[in-house]
């Protein structure tokens, strides 16, 4: 399946770090802040979750859930959310099925290794379903500012 924006967004169903399964389509009627990042509790997955929850008020008054998705595991998303106070939901993709779905289990390279991880992405999935815009390779500085107005300017077409 290729992701790209106007197609509807891959299904999912993903336990969430409070262990219940989380479906994409629990959320139709609303705009999905989809981001993945590749693990819990490294410096830049934190900065990255961090500044989504110090602006989570703004999403959601946009009528937007944000939901980040990483491989690493359930209890490891619940310990990385109450450390952080993180208000939105981490899914756990243990076997990175989503993340294939969805393009970002990707070759990395790091120091001359070579792995499979997540490159750090992010999708903005409209109230129907459909991907509106999609974030690839992202570098954190202002991305959830950028994430932010890609919302409110979907929200404002939409309430024209």
């Amino acid at each position: 399946m290729t992701v790209q924006p106007g197609l509807p967004a891959p299904a999912f169903a993903l336990p969430s770090q409070e262990g219940k399964p989380v479906r994409l389509h629990d959320f139709a009627g609303r705009y999905v802040v989809l981001f993945f990042y590749p693990k819990d509790m490294t410096p830049t997955c934190t900065t990255e979750a961090c500044d989504f929850r110090d602006r989570h008020a703004e999403f959601e008054r946009l009528n937007a859930v944000i939901l980040g998705i990483s491989t690493d595991p359930v209890k490891r998303h619940q310990k990385f959310a109450d450390k952080y106070g993180l208000p939105f939901l981490l899914l756990a993709d243990e076997d990175h099925a989503v993340c294939e779905q969805y393009g970002v289990w990707k070759l990395k390279k790091t120091f001359g290794r070579e792995y499979m991880g997540i490159e750090r992405s992010t999708f903005l999935i409209g109230k129907d379903g459909r991907l509106l815009q999609e974030w690839r390779k992202v570098s954190v500085k202002g991305h959830v500012e950028s994430a932010l107005e890609a919302v409110k300017a979907f929200e404002d077409r939409e309430s024209v």
